[in-house]
């Protein structure tokens, strides 16, 4: 059985690791002066993909390719360019693939009405079951026996019961 004291040493463990602020893989060197510049950037590098680790934000990724496109967004951000021009700039260099949540578009339109698809098939599914099973009826009483699965029901129970005369 486990010690008390070992019991304490791993509370202080989880709790020190629930503590310890999350690593951000933006260096120092990178963030800009100006606060809204900065906030700006953070939230566009957010919203794309790493190219390398390909599920991750640039802005959680450490690849050298991620802070180059960090790096980018940044001396676009500084030249002037707003949001949408940032993001069609990188979307015109690298693809669709670049931003972690794609546009709607006809090329992207899978990708987006798959899902509601699936769904809308499951439930149409469901309907055809339930309507070749007979459903529920609407007076909540279970369907009548034929003459035949009377007789077979009661085959069925006599079958079952142990016979007379002897202790079970």
């Amino acid at each position: 059985m486990a010690s008390p004291g070992m019991w304490l040493r791993c509370f202080v463990m989880l709790g020190a690791l629930l503590a310890a602020p999350p690593a951000l893989a933006v260096q120092p060197d990178e963030i800009l002066a100006d606060k809204a510049l900065e906030a700006r950037a953070r939230d566009l590098s957010k919203e794309l993909r790493c190219m390398v680790c390909q599920n991750q934000s640039i802005d959680d990724s450490d690849a050298p390719l991620a802070r180059d496109l960090r790096l980018l967004v940044r001396e676009r951000l500084k030249a002037g360019d707003s949001d949408s021009q940032v993001l069609d700039f990188l979307t015109a260099r690298y693809g669709d693939f670049v931003l972690l949540k794609p546009r709607f578009a006809w090329d992207t339109a899978a990708l987006w009405l798959a899902p509601a698809a699936v769904l809308l098939l499951g439930a149409c599914g469901l309907v055809v079951l339930m309507r070749r099973r007979g459903g529920a009826r609407s007076d909540g009483e279970p369907p009548e026996l034929s003459a035949a699965e009377r007789e077979r029901l009661a085959e069925l129970v006599e079958g079952s019961r142990p016979p007379t005369g002897r202790p079970t």
